[in-house]
C-alpha cells in the first residue's frame, strides 16, 4: 500500500509540535524549581545542615526538615505553583500530540508506527512521560522533577527528528508480523519506564553526594552537587527508582520472551546470540541483579544506584551503538 503523503506530513508536523510543547513544559518545570520551596537545609550553614541531616528528622517525603528555613513568600509559592500546573498541563498536551503523531504515521503507512529507530524513540519518550505522570498521582510533591525527566525526552525526540529520522514507509518484509505489535511495544514500554528509574537514580546520587558533603561540614559549591539541596530525600528518590524499575522489569522480561518466540517463527531458532539479543540479555541480567540485591539482600545506597545506572547504560548502548554501528539480524534502524 502506498504511503499517504498528507498524513505523513501531518505526522511530522505533530512530532515537531510535540517537541515544542515538551520544551515549554520543561521551561515551566524549571520555573517551579526556581521559585518553589527550598530543600531540607538550603540557605543554612553547614553546621546546621549537618545536625539536620545527621538527625534524619523529616516532616514529609519532600525532604523538608524540622528547623529548616521558612517557606518562600506566599507570592513566590503561588508563582511556583502556577509554573507547576502549567508544566503538567503542557506535559499532558505534549503527550497527546506525540501520540497523535504516532497514530497518523501509522495510518499513513498502514502499519504499527514503530518499525525504525525514530519511531521507537518516540514511543520510548511517550512512555517515559506517561510513567512520570503516573508517578505524580502517587507523589505530587516531586512534580518539579519533571525538568529532569523531560530533558532526556526532549533530547531523544530531537535526535529522533534529526539524526534518527526516517521517511514514513512500509515495513521491511522481515518485520511484517503481528509479533512486532507485541515484542516492540513491550520493549518500548520497558525502556520508557527504565528511563524514569534512571533519572531518579541519578538524582539520588546527586542528593547523596550533597548530604555527604554537608555531613563532613563542607559547603557544596560545585555543580551538580549543589542541586542536591533542593532534591527530595534520598529515601524518596531511592523508592521512586526502585519501584519504577520493579514495574518495568517484568514487562521487559516478557518482551525478551516474545522476541525469542518471534525469532523461532522467523529464523527457525529461539536464540542465536545476535548482537541485539546479546545486549538485551546483558541488560536483563544487570537489572535482575539490581532488583534481586535491592529486594533480598537489602543492598541499598550508592552501590545499588550505580548498578541501576549501569543497567540503563547497557540499554542505551544497545539502542544507539548496536543499532547504528553493529550489523546483525536486527539491523532495522531505518537509517541510510
Amino acid at each position: 500500500m502506498p504511503v499517504d503523503a498528507s498524513l505523513a506530513t501531518l505526522s511530522d508536523q505533530l512530532f515537531a509540535w510535540a517537541i515544542v510543547v515538551y520544551s515549554i513544559a520543561l521551561i515551566c518545570y524549571c520555573g517551579e524549581y526556581a521559585f518553589g520551596r527550598r530543600g531540607r537545609v538550603a540557605s543554612t550553614s553547614p553546621e546546621r545542615a549537618l545536625v539536620t541531616v545527621g538527625a534524619g528528622s523529616t516532616t514529609g517525603s519532600t525532604g523538608t526538615s524540622a528547623g529548616a528555613p521558612a517557606e518562600p513568600a506566599p507570592g513566590r509559592r503561588r508563582q511556583a505553583d502556577r509554573f507547576g500546573r502549567v508544566a503538567v498541563a503542557a506535559t499532558a498536551l505534549g503527550l497527546v500530540i506525540e501520540l497523535a503523531s504516532l497514530t497518523t504515521r501509522g495510518l499513513a503507512t498502514d502499519r504499527w508506527p514503530w518499525g525504525n529507530m525514530m519511531e521507537f524513540a518516540a514511543v520510548v519518550g511517550a512512555v517515559g512521560v506517561l510513567t512520570f505522570l503516573g508517578v505524580l498521582v502517587k507523589q505530587p510533591q516531586v512534580r518539579y522533577l519533571g525538568m529532569f525527566v523531560l530533558l532526556p525526552v526532549v533530547v531523544l525526540l530531537f535526535l529522533g527528528g534529526t539524526v534518527l529520522y526516517s521517511e514514513p514507509a512500509p515495513l521491511v518484509p522481515a518485520l511484517r508480523s503481528y509479533w512486532i505489535t507485541i515484542h516492540v511495544t513491550t520493549i518500548a514500554i520497558g525502556t520508557g519506564i527504565f528511563l524514569v528509574s534512571s533519572v531518579a537514580t541519578l538524582l539520588y546520587l546527586v542528593r547523596r553526594r550533597w548530604e555527604l558533603a554537608v555531613e563532613a561540614g563542607r559547603t557544596p559549591t560545585r555543580f551538580p552537587v549543589t542541586l542536591g539541596s533542593r532534591m527530595p530525600t534520598t529515601e524518596v528518590l531511592d523508592r521512586m527508582a526502585y519501584r519504577t524499575a520493579a514495574f518495568g522489569f517484568p514487562i521487559y522480561t516478557f518482551a525478551i520472551i516474545s522476541g525469542a518466540i518471534w525469532a523461532e517463527a522467523a529464523w527457525g531458532r529461539y536464540w542465536g546470540w545476535d548482537p541485539k539479543e546479546t545486549w538485551a540479555f546483558i541488560t536483563w541480567v544487570v537489572y535482575a541483579a539490581y532488583l534481586h540485591a535491592r529486594a533480598t539482600a537489602g543492598w541499598r545506597g550508592t552501590a545499588a544506584a550505580r548498578v541501576n545506572l549501569i543497567a540503563f547504560g547497557t540499554m542505551v548502548f544497545n539502542f544507539f551503538i548496536v543499532n547504528m554501528v553493529v550489523s546483525g539480524l536486527h539491523s532495522y534502524a531505518g537509517l541510510t
